[in-house]
């Protein structure tokens, strides 16, 4: 089992797996961890067959100690392992140490990808540890495939100048989800062995409390089921989206989390994606329909949505039945909102919400993102803290051709 740097978005599994299989775990051997593993160096080695070997590159870039790991047959180099190095299109990101050390990453990120591109043949094939939506990478990768020679012709790390790269790089970065301040220190001191053990039970009544209190009572449904029932207080972010992303991002570490989900299997399921941030100690769970989880009827409610173009139309004056857009509420992130936006909005990106609920203007809030994901667990939030919400479940590219007024830049 190899790493190819100490991770900051997902608690790695190398060390567990090592446990139970009794391979070695290798990792660069300048990363100092009080476990065992096989520290690796630049230029060494690993024989996989009398045929067949890994050898370790040091990639400096998005960690300083960072490695890849090129595959090696009887006809030399046929791929590389670059883990937060080499990306789809772009790099990983450099910030994720402090931002101290920011512009220095991504000087040596710059260097380990024309390091890369110098060494191996241009079809060899890049196999990244992150790709599109990862909030690891410095901007958005682009595409599931890509040799060494197709990215010298795209790639900002192997086309730009060392200066330009950098302030490309530095300039594009945006946040990243709080929860990755805990993801490091986890892998650096070992990850303990998951507990995937089916919480307890929560009965009605029990739910009823927990969501009076205030705690995170998560409902793991899509939003098109959430929008039609659920029970007043708790948080959409359904399976069918990165829900353990938005949730480990929202949440204040450690706080007691309950899951609801329409049956076992959904709530195992999440079980096992929070895990991979570090979450794996609930509060409570329990399995059913949201008319079966209530205490009572009154704790049932739904959410009215729309599409841009009843927003537009509604902005227009036309009646849809809906409450009136007094405020739009945008919770994208902010190099979202920067390209382009709806003229008027508010911009609240969805991770500072719950902290920021003041913010918002009074008013029946029709809230959006990009898809209707975020938008939703946005406008769980809003309803929990009394607000009325419309929530548009729409995708945002098509917000200008359904007539809505936007405004491009920030």
């Amino acid at each position: 089992m190899l790493d190819t740097h100490v991770h900051n978005d997902y608690v790695s599994g190398g060390l567990e797996l090592a446990r139970l299989t009794g391979a070695e775990y290798g990792l660069a051997a300048a990363d100092e961890v009080p476990f065992d593993r096989r520290p690796l160096a630049d230029g060494e080695a690993v024989e996989l067959s009398p045929r067949m070997q890994v050898r370790a590159v040091a990639t400096p870039g998005h960690t300083f100690h960072h490695l890849s790991f090129v595959l090696e047959g009887v006809d030399g180099p046929a791929g590389v392992f670059t883990g937060g190095s080499l990306l789809f299109g772009t790099t990983g990101r450099t910030d994720l140490l402090g931002e101290q050390h920011s512009e220095d990453l991504a000087r040596h990120q710059h260097a380990s990808a024309q390091k890369l591109a110098s060494t191996l043949p241009d079809g060899a094939q890049i196999w990244p540890t992150h790709g599109f939506g990862s909030f690891c990478s410095a901007t958005q990768a682009s595409g599931d495939s890509a040799t060494v020679g197709e990215q010298k012709r795209i790639n900002p790390a192997l086309t730009l100048a060392e200066g330009d790269f950098v302030e490309q790089t530095l300039a594009g970065l945006d946040a990243y989800p709080a929860y990755y301040a805990h993801m490091g220190v986890q892998n650096t001191t070992g990850p303990e062995p998951l507990d995937l053990r089916e919480p307890t039970r929560a009965e009605p009544e029990q739910l009823r409390r927990r969501l009076e209190h205030g705690e995170w009572v998560v409902d793991l449904r899509s939003r098109k089921a959430y929008v039609v029932s659920h029970l007043a207080g708790t948080v959409s972010l359904g399976l069918d989206g990165p829900m353990a992303t938005w949730l480990g991002w929202m949440i204040d570490w450690g706080a007691p989390i309950t899951l609801l989900g329409e049956s076992r299997e959904q709530v195992g399921q999440a079980q096992r994606e929070l895990a991979r941030i570090g979450i794996d100690k609930f509060a409570a769970a329990a399995v059913g329909s949201p008319k079966e989880l209530a205490a009572d009827s009154g704790q049932l409610r739904s959410t009215p949505t729309a599409t841009f173009g009843d927003l537009a139309a509604a902005l227009a004056g036309t009646s849809n039945g809906l409450p009136a857009p007094e405020v739009v509420l945008d919770v994208r992130t902010n190099n979202e909102f920067a390209a382009s936006h709806v003229a008027g909005a508010v911009h609240v990106p969805l991770y500072e919400l719950k902290d920021r609920l003041s913010e918002v203007p009074a008013g029946a809030v029709w809230v959006h993102c990009g898809s209707g994901y975020r938008a939703a667990a946005a406008a769980s939030l809003l309803e929990a803290a009394g607000r009325t919400a419309v929530l548009i479940d729409d995708m945002f590219d098509a917000a200008a051709d359904a007539g809505v007024p936007m405004t491009d830049g920030s």
